[in-house]
């Protein structure tokens, strides 16, 4: 079995979880980035990058980190609202005239970071190709009115996240969602994290491909069952409206798009040190830190048809529910990926972790890889 990279002694047994996890059957590739108060004490990875089993993960190997991205562009938005150019309490339609045709008016920046703003999907049926046609979806958002009234529940929003953080990027800070990333936050601290692909970056990326094997999480049968039963339900959009959000991640297009929600790809080494930069406010001041950190929303997710609980573009810990545990620590924060990618920080620990695959599970939350680590981990620090 291919494994390389670097490792402390003392952190031993949390690289022996991530060998016995590149051992299972299933699993194809991986990587593992373990940052303590802002040192690196494990950066690994192993097994293979291609579907066919013939490349070896790489140093630089680029996967989709999926959802495990939203943290990211929120970021941003939290930097314009320190920056005094926009507010987090003001109507999106502030800054975004055309949001306020279908009760949309009332929507705010803090109901779309904490996913209450009742716009988890879009109404209208969607072609597949609309999925790269920036313009098509912003006026399809904004001639969807809120599926329930904004503020009063949540419901995560697995796409339409980055429509509407984009879009707000694009409107207030004069530039692509990508270019914002790139110029506020990796280009200073040096992060592998990319947000629509260059020629020179694709040959980089790993193939994802679905594992076989039981689906046992019981959130995701759930979730499953229900668009099933009710294909043009608010559920079933969110996630496949239009068709293409499910079955594009390995084509060239969702490559080089540049959808904050669900397209950015990364090194695990990239992502923790973006938490890094989190928690040593690199980033954000300590107080819009903590604004981040607040619990927003808390209890039954409407789109999920599980307990969630979020910040501002961030999940936070939910210890009473094993399947949205980070397994760190009780003020652990991050965001799951589709698949089984994870990046997280525990400030108490000052330590950030992020594991990243390109073999998927089926888990609507935490994948029970990271947390085997993570579990591990806490016992090591």
């Amino acid at each position: 079995m291919h494994l390389d990279g670097s490792s402390d002694s003392a952190f031993g047994d949390v690289l022996d979880v991530f060998t016995q996890i590149l051992e299972q059957p299933e699993q194809r590739g991986a990587a593992l980035c373990v940052q303590i108060a802002g040192e690196t004490v494990l950066d690994v990875w192993g097994g293979v990058l291609d579907r066919h089993g013939e490349q070896l993960w790489q140093r630089d190997t680029l996967i989709n980190i999926f959802s495990s991205g939203k943290p990211v562009s929120a970021v941003v938005l939290l930097q314009l609202v320190a920056e005094g150019r926009l507010q987090l309490d003001a109507p999106l339609a502030e800054y975004w005239p055309e949001l306020a045709a279908q009760g949309q008016q009332q929507v705010t920046v803090r109901q779309v970071l904490s996913h209450r703003a009742g716009l988890p999907a879009v109404f209208e049926p969607l072609a597949p190709e609309a999925l790269y046609d920036w313009p098509r979806m912003i006026a399809a958002l904004e001639n969807t009115a809120p599926w329930w009234a904004p503020g009063s529940a949540h419901g995560y929003a697995p796409m339409t996240y980055g429509w509407l953080v984009g879009e707000l990027i694009r409107r207030v800070d004069g530039c692509e969602p990508g270019a914002a990333i790139a110029q506020r936050i990796t280009t200073p601290l040096q992060l592998e994290l990319y947000l629509g692909l260059s020629e020179h970056q694709l040959p980089l990326v790993g193939d994802v491909m679905r594992m076989k094997g039981a689906l046992t999480d019981p959130a995701a049968l759930r979730l499953m069952q229900a668009m099933g039963k009710a294909p043009q339900g608010m559920s079933a959009k969110a996630f496949a409206n239009p068709s293409s959000m499910m079955t594009s991640t390995n084509k060239l297009e969702w490559r080089q798009m540049q959808q904050p929600a669900a397209n950015m790809h990364g090194t695990a080494r990239g992502l923790a040190g973006f938490y890094t930069g989190l928690l040593q406010n690199k980033l954000l001041d300590s107080e819009m830190l903590n604004t981040m950190l607040q619990e927003h929303s808390l209890g039954p997710d409407l789109t999920l048809l599980t307990s969630t609980r979020f910040g501002l573009g961030c999940m936070l810990e939910q210890p009473e529910q094993p399947a949205a545990s980070y397994a760190l620590g009780a003020r652990t924060f991050g965001h799951p990926g589709a698949g089984g990618t994870l990046g997280c920080a525990d400030p108490e620990r000052e330590v950030s972790v992020v594991f990243i695959t390109n073999s998927l599970g089926s888990n609507v939350l935490m994948d029970p890889r990271a947390q085997k680590i993570n579990a591990m981990l806490k016992g090591c620090v």
